[in-house]
């Protein structure tokens, strides 16, 4: 039996603590669903809402990206059989029409539409997708937006073909361990960084075939020596180690980025890069058929996510301060459903 009282993690004002307050149930129109929350899943997109938006939502705001749950109820333009359907979130909203880019329109989940950490969520039903069989609800709700960013970065931009050799910095993250075990999965051949050892050995255990610690001043002329370069290096830091990056890929390599845990890229060693003949590309999330694709690769292969921690909605400050404290190995989920 559902609570009478419907909840929401809700944030106003600027840092910490975001509050779980009463929230009304949504009202839908014309063709959004309504869905049952069970678990959502934190991201670092929701440091930066907490830290960096405040301003922009000063009535406050549901956070929140990535989720799953089970349709509750349909607008007047879905389908009634929709209803009981256990799916996942698309939270990448309004693309556009190009691929290649997304279009004036689009915005991701959580900001500056309401987001999953709540007992309902009222969504357009082109977002919504079944739930992989193979996945409970937790696993589930890890899935949509490090998912879909790390799918669309390794096969749409990187282009990666099986036995590549591929970096990937900051293991620990969501969209870090997804494109870890999607390439895994492709065949490549897959190293990581990061700033903790234990971390290193938790990636080898799935299937990353040696990792560098980036503390080490002379990570990068270890990881030259061991490897001999990439072809595809996978990056979420940006920041001040970047021309270590430049340096590490091998001619007609591709870098990909889609973050700046560690800044703004402060200098870029430009005759490396013409002169190498590398392609650095930009990406941030996915279309719908991206999405889709990403579905049916975890499901063809039976890919299950690595769970870091399990937190109740009430728990949330504590989930937060575990990921800004850099923490985690996997994702960091909410468990919404009581």
């Amino acid at each position: 039996m559902f609570a009478s009282k419907k909840r929401a993690v809700l944030f106003k004002g600027k840092d910490y603590p975001v509050e779980v307050q009463e929230f009304k149930k949504p009202r839908l129109v014309k063709d959004q669903v309504l869905i049952r929350m069970h678990y959502a899943a934190l991201n670092h997109r929701d440091l930066w809402v907490i830290k960096e938006q405040a301003q922009h939502f000063p009535d406050g705001i549901v956070l929140g990206s990535d989720g799953c749950g089970v349709i509750e109820d349909v607008g007047e333009d879905a389908d009634p059989m929709l209803v009981g359907l256990e799916v996942v979130i698309n939270p990448s909203l309004d693309w556009g029409d190009n691929p290649i880019v997304q279009g004036d329109r689009f915005r991701i989940l959580g900001f500056p539409d309401n987001g999953t950490f709540s007992d309902y969520l009222a969504i357009s039903k082109k977002y919504i997708f079944e739930k992989p069989e193979h996945l409970t609800f937790e696993e589930s709700a890890a899935v949509p937006l490090s998912g879909l960013t790390a799918y669309r970065a390794l096969f749409s931009k990187a282009r990666l073909r099986s036995k590549e050799k591929v970096l990937i910095t900051g293991i620990g993250g969501g969209a870090a361990l997804w494109a870890l075990q999607f390439a895994v999965a492709y065949q490549a051949r897959v190293y990581v960084t990061s700033g903790s050892d234990e971390k290193i050995e938790k990636a080898k255990r799935l299937g990353a075939l040696g990792g560098f610690n980036y503390k080490d001043p002379e990570w990068a002329t270890k990881a030259q020596k061991e490897t001999g370069g990439f072809d595809i290096i996978i990056d979420s830091a940006g920041g001040d180690q970047f021309n270590k990056l430049i340096e590490l890929a091998l001619p007609g390599g591709r870098i990909v980025n889609f973050g700046r845990t560690a800044g703004n890229i402060t200098e870029v060693a430009t005759r490396l890069l013409y002169w190498k003949q590398l392609s650095v590309l930009g990406t941030t999330m996915g279309t719908r058929d991206e999405f889709l694709s990403m579905l049916d690769f975890i499901e063809g292969r039976k890919i299950k996510p690595v769970i870091d921690q399990v937190y109740s909605i009430d728990q949330v400050n504590e989930a937060f301060q575990r990921m800004e404290n850099s923490d985690q190995f996997g994702k960091i989920v909410l468990k919404i459903a009581r």
